[in-house]
């Protein structure tokens, strides 16, 4: 687990937005750093381990840091060292503490935080510089210098030294080459500042850009990136009851579609792919899928998501799930395995619509539809119980969206209802229908033209989770938004009445079963109208 690299590649983004320089993103991995240093600490962690943190939170840092001069001494020493303003420094600190927080909270699942950075001290220790033991717990300070590899000066006892009883000449040579590399140090030290009137950080990586072709904007590839991911469910006979994936190419589909027939065979056709260069090309837990696949296929009504280097995991019996994790743990060594915690309702509204409207600041002018798309599926619309009326909460992001598909003329958007299994089948796609038409009419009111728009209701049909346990149920209660292109490629489908066929380009299935009809479909005389 490197909690470094997860953090700069889903914080800093947020953080620094289109400003990407190389010298702010290291300050910020820099105090990712000594700020994963601080939780570790139980007494510190103990002070808000109970508090909502908004993620725009900025006092949040100051509640972290309690004694102004130790907050002045993180900013002001990020900034000489990265040569960034000392007010932006606080201010770059001040946004991403709350985010940050979030992100280790949701790695550590259900171990608790401090325990869970004590337990991957060796994947941040390295990044804390040696000034920051005086603004860190003593405890903290214990557990990074017993293993962190620090300055000379700042780790070097002279006490075994006065205990050797050695010659004095001897004591001298030995000494000799210590002398030496500092001589050495300072005499660079001094000639890298006389040859740059604005130094750059030492050592400070060269940033991966994109110069637009019509403007100097340089975006930063890697920042944008989304690890790619796969969410399975078995069923109560152990078959493969919900499957999607979110990946960068078609070769990462191929690798996971052939783990997934070979454990499931014909079944893994159902599973819906998002193939997008949004999402990483690369799966860590790739390699053992045949391995981890049967273990869940095993498990009757489990669910499993692989995202990054996690895999979480849910089953109703907690004696199975125990023993999921452990057996998963130990097939994947080198991932985390976590149990998935009780469901925090209001914490996954929060954090949905937190995470939509991040998305939707980022996707700049002129966007893509499926960006959109994407960005809006984020976001939990969570309806009441038999009721298709919108959560107050969720109006601003779609007066957002209003703006956007308004200023985009070619958008169109399918918006998709989707229940749990918990009534009949044609109660629930009923109810899923009135509360997909309900998103449309808010959005028309807003000013977005009807025809840019359409619905459908898939009740039950489509679950995306189990529906065995609370959290399950949860996920496949949600409203999605998906594209309906007026021009596709032949990689898309066909094209039936204008609108895009298999909008989840998923060209590996062979049945009837697709939101949309795709190219199999047709051959077969088969065709769904996507404007009932």
């Amino acid at each position: 687990m490197d909690i470094i690299s997860h953090l700069t590649r889903t914080v800093s983004p947020a953080v620094l937005e289109d400003d990407r320089s190389p010298a702010k993103k290291n300050l910020l991995e820099q105090f990712y750093a000594i700020f994963a240093a601080r939780l570790a600490d139980n007494d510190t962690f103990s002070r808000f381990a109970n508090e909502n943190i908004a993620r725009d939170d900025n006092a949040f840092y100051d509640r972290v840091w309690t004694e102004g001069a130790h907050r002045d001494q993180i900013s002001r020493e990020l900034a000489g060292k990265h040569n960034v303003d000392a007010t932006a420094s606080r201010g770059l600190i001040a946004m991403a503490a709350p985010l940050a927080f979030h992100e280790i909270k949701s790695l550590a699942g259900t171990t608790p935080v401090p325990q869970f950075l004590n337990d991957n001290l060796n994947s941040y220790q390295h990044h804390i510089p040696a000034w920051a033991g005086t603004v860190l717990p003593a405890s903290a300070v214990a557990a990074t210098s017993t293993t962190a590899s620090t300055p000379i000066s700042d780790t070097t006892s002279t006490a075994p030294l006065q205990k050797e009883e050695e010659p004095k000449e001897s004591f001298m040579k030995a000494l000799l080459p210590i002398i030496g590399l500092i001589i050495l140090g300072a005499l660079a030290w001094a000639l890298l500042r006389g040859c740059q009137e604005n130094p750059e950080p030492v050592a400070t990586p060269a940033a991966t850009v994109q110069q637009g072709a019509q403007g100097n904007e340089a975006l930063a590839v890697a920042g944008a990136i989304e690890p790619a991911s796969l969410s399975i469910a078995t069923g109560e006979n152990s078959e493969l009851y919900a499957c999607r994936m979110s990946v960068g190419d078609e070769t990462l589909q191929t690798n996971v579609m052939n783990a997934l027939t070979g454990a499931f065979g014909d079944e893994a056709n159902k599973c819906r792919a998002d193939v997008d260069d949004n999402f990483a090309v690369d799966m860590p837990a790739s390699a053992q899928l045949a391995t981890i696949l049967p273990i869940i296929k095993n498990v009757p009504n489990a669910s499993m998501i692989i995202k990054g280097d996690n895999i979480t995991v849910n089953a109703p019996d907690k004696a199975a799930l125990d023993k999921l994790v452990a057996d998963l743990q130990a097939a994947a060594p080198a991932m985390t395995v976590q149990a998935e915690g009780p469901l925090d309702l209001q914490g996954e509204i929060d954090d949905s619509l937190a995470a939509a409207d991040v998305a939707m600041t980022n996707l700049g002018e002129n966007p893509d539809p499926r960006d959109v798309a994407r960005a809006l599926s984020i976001q939990v619309i969570n309806f009441q119980v038999d009721e298709a009326v919108i959560p107050e909460v969720n109006k601003a992001l779609l007066d957002r969206a209003a703006e956007i598909i308004n200023n985009v003329p070619d958008m169109k958007l399918m918006i998709v209802g989707h229940t749990d299994s918990q009534a009949s089948d044609t109660y629930n796609m009923e109810l899923s229908q009135e509360r997909a038409e309900s998103v449309k009419a808010y959005l028309v009111s807003k000013g977005i033209d009807a025809s840019k728009l359409t619905t459908k209701g898939m009740g039950e049909s489509e679950p995306i989770a189990d529906n065995s346990t609370e959290q399950g149920r949860f996920r496949n209660r949600r409203i999605e938004f998906m594209v309906n292109d007026e021009v596709v490629s032949t990689n898309d489908g066909m094209m039936i009445n204008g609108d895009s066929l298999d909008p989840d380009m998923n060209p590996l299935d062979s049945n009837n079963d697709d939101l949309l009809p795709d190219g199999d479909d047709a051959t077969q005389g088969t065709a769904v109208d996507p404007t009932n």
